[in-house]
């Protein structure tokens, strides 16, 4: 595996790449009252990698609403969040929502099984590593993953990440979230998931030459082509 680190001097902002087109996305903000910079540079890095996708914000669910919940995820398709845990609305204790007011809160173990193989999942969360909590992931495809979100252990109170992962190689059903200290609360939100079809080629096809000197003579009576919005 290939793997480069970029550190900031409040938090770090960390990308993983391999051969085989996997890629973990994480930045970290320990005071995100004064920035938020590297959780949204990995998001956003995370984000361009892919089209269309759909995000669960968890604005349409009830306060204190419990587990099973579906979800939609439109052209992804759908999904079942099931395990400890609920709706938290307004904030507290650390935990918030990154949009809206409303997120998925627990300090146990839970479960999303999706409708159809994804290749692509990320998250931020809120509060975690104050009471020296980690996040552990496991991905159920052909075998199963497990990942250990590389956040800080006894980080601040109200700590901000992000962390995502695109896998073309090993599509997956189910992910299983993990917590190794169950005194520590966190809060999750802006769930977004995405298919295949849905991730940015990262080495387009070369055009032949003798299309790319037709795509000119259209260019030049005056034809246009419009770009495919995102």
């Amino acid at each position: 595996m290939n793997t480069f680190k970029l550190i900031s001097t409040a938090s770090l902002l960390v990308f993983s790449m391999s051969t085989q087109a996997s890629s973990i996305f994480f930045g970290e903000d320990l005071n995100p009252n004064g920035s938020q910079a590297n959780s949204m540079a990995a998001s956003t890095s995370f984000q361009s990698n892919l089209t269309g996708v759909g995000t669960e914000d968890f604005e349409s669910f009830a306060p204190n609403t419990s587990g099973p919940i579906a979800i939609d995820f439109g052209v992804a398709g759908t999904a079942t969040l099931s395990g400890n845990g609920d709706i938290g609305s307004g904030g507290g204790s650390g935990r918030f929502a990154t949009s809206g007011t409303q997120y998925w809160e627990t300090n146990d173990d839970f479960v999303i099984d999706f409708s159809v193989a994804v290749v692509a999942f990320g998250f931020f969360g809120t509060d975690i590593g104050d009471f020296g909590g980690q996040i552990t992931l496991d991905f159920l495809s052909g075998g199963t993953t497990q990942f250990t979100v590389d956040n800080t252990v006894s980080a601040p109170d109200g700590s901000l990440l992000f962390w995502g992962v695109i896998d073309e190689a090993n599509p997956f059903t189910r992910i299983t979230f993990g917590n190794t200290n169950s005194s520590d609360w966190f809060g999750f939100d802006d769930m977004t998931i995405g298919v295949a079809s849905q991730v940015v080629p990262t080495n387009p096809v070369p055009v032949p030459a003798t299309l790319a000197l037709f795509g000119l003579g259209l260019a030049g009576l005056g034809f246009a082509r419009k770009k495919a919005q995102k």
